[in-house]
């Protein structure tokens, strides 16, 4: 599920590897994630995510509503799984802020936070 980009490899000696975003996963990387960190819930709502065909980019866009729509009628369930995926989307947005910054570092040089 990794990717590297031409921006990541740095003086050809060293790669940096960087998950792909969150946003470009498949239903079958959601489902791998699924299984990986909501291993409780996999084997009661993995078929809702294939069902839906939950890709990455409606991942991050679930809320608890979506959830229950979807047939998770617990809402313990729901909350806990509502938690994890805000934790995925914080993570990878995170990811993103830091990217973003490291390339207008590169750019422009020392960003400072009142301009």
């Amino acid at each position: 599920m990794t990717t590297i980009t031409s921006n990541e490899q740095s003086s050809g000696d060293q790669i940096g590897r960087r998950p792909r975003p969150v946003f470009f996963w498949t239903n079958g990387e959601v489902m791998k994630w699924l299984k990986r960190c909501c291993e409780q819930y996999y084997e009661l709502y993995g078929d809702k995510f294939l069902d839906n065909e939950i890709t990455g980019r409606s991942l991050i866009r679930i809320q608890q509503d979506t959830l229950k729509r979807m047939g998770v009628d617990n809402p313990i369930h729901r909350d806990e799984m509502t938690r994890i995926i805000l934790k995925l989307k914080l993570k990878s947005d995170m990811i993103e802020i830091k990217d973003l910054e490291r390339k207008m570092h590169q750019q422009y040089g020392t960003i400072t936070n009142d301009r």
